[in-house]
């Protein structure tokens, strides 16, 4: 009888962890971090009700792989949203469809979460901005570094103390050797490395993480200037995008340093963020260097989630939006205020590496 008890608590605690979790829908699987949400496995923050993708042999791929029900996987977007009925989609396809997965959720009401960047250009984003903000539901950019406890805790050093006084110059690296160097698959490159589907190359790709942090530092102060140069160090591998870009943003008390590069020897996420008395510099995850005098050396502390409160899972702060167990500031990282200022940037970083030329804001 004990058994009998103690199965039925178990069958009813499991049910109404699944009646709160929130119904998610992917929409695209081309994007090489769709498996972040696909391979999760249980949990009960989150329930995957189905998945869109209109090339049935990659949807078929990847329902094989995942385990996913065929009942589960459509390759009509709108007849996903209608039959599967989620409170949330996360957009795993290229960054240019990204608008269409907003046009399609928005005037349904259900809340969207897209990969970085926000939009393929700056048109886009402002459409999907007015839609968000029509319908009321939220539009968040999902970036990697939203979720490093060495990021939360270099904005609260210079927020909530006088740790490094006012903030000079930010330098921001991000990138890798490559998408095809580092084994990207061959859906992922396809767009990935089109001007169109992605808005650039490198520029895009990893630009968008320097814009986003020196967004949220400024507060989602706009920029006075932007000034860009991008390469081609391999056109036989990216005959039609840039591989490399240096965008410098200009503020009226600060400047904002970017390296996005497709060219660096290792992957690399780090942040330096320069003040009137000292330095924070954020090395990767876990690790920062913390210096405030002349005569003393840097301090290396070791930050994890137990030191800065941080959701190191994006579909967990979701979960938390939607609940209303959270409010994105508009400055926050995963904001759209932040996002939509995001695309100004690099959308003026592209039309100075055209021209040649620094873009005002």
């Amino acid at each position: 009888m004990k058994r009998l008890y103690l199965l039925l608590f178990l069958i009813l605690t499991q049910a109404c962890a699944s009646a709160q979790a929130v119904r998610v829908a992917v929409a695209g699987v081309s994007h090489g971090h769709s498996g972040w949400i696909l391979g999760r496995g249980r949990h009960d923050d989150v329930q995957l009700a189905g998945i869109y993708e209109k090339d049935t042999a990659l949807a078929g791929k990847v329902a094989r792989q995942y385990h996913i029900p065929q009942q589960q996987v459509y390759h009509d977007l709108e007849q996903m949203l209608d039959a599967v009925k989620p409170q949330a989609v996360l957009a795993f396809g290229s960054v240019y469809s990204h608008r269409e997965v907003v046009e399609a959720c928005a005037p349904r009401g259900i809340h969207v979460m897209v990969e970085k960047p926000l939009a393929a250009s700056l048109a886009d984003g402002l459409v999907m901005d007015s839609l968000a903000r029509r319908y009321g539901i939220q539009l968040l950019t999902n970036y990697e570094t939203s979720w490093y406890p060495t990021v939360a805790k270099t904005f609260q050093l210079v927020e909530d103390s006088s740790f490094i006084g006012l903030v000079r110059k930010v330098v921001i690296h991000d990138g890798h050797q490559g998408p095809q160097e580092i084994g990207c698959s061959p859906a992922f490159l396809a767009w990935l490395t089109d001007p169109v589907l992605n808005g650039a190359g490198a520029l895009m790709d990893f630009g968008c993480y320097g814009a986003n942090l020196m967004t949220r530092l400024m507060k989602n102060r706009m920029p006075v200037a932007v000034t860009a140069v991008t390469r081609q160090y391999k056109p036989d591998r990216y005959p039609k995008v840039d591989d490399d870009a240096t965008i410098i943003v200009d503020y009226p008390d600060a400047q904002c340093i970017i390296q996005a590069s497709w060219n660096w020897p290792f992957s690399r996420k780090d942040m330096e963020v320069y003040g009137e008395k000292g330095y924070i510099m954020a090395a990767d995850k876990n690790t920062l260097l913390l210096r405030n005098r002349e005569s003393a050396p840097a301090v290396a502390r070791h930050i994890t989630a137990a030191d800065i409160p941080v959701y190191e899972d994006p579909f967990s702060y979701l979960a938390a939006v939607i609940r209303g167990k959270e409010t994105p500031p508009p400055y926050g990282l995963y904001a759209l205020p932040n996002n939509v200022l995001v695309l100004r940037i690099l959308e003026a970083a592209k039309e100075s590496a055209r021209t040649g030329k620094k873009v005002l804001l």
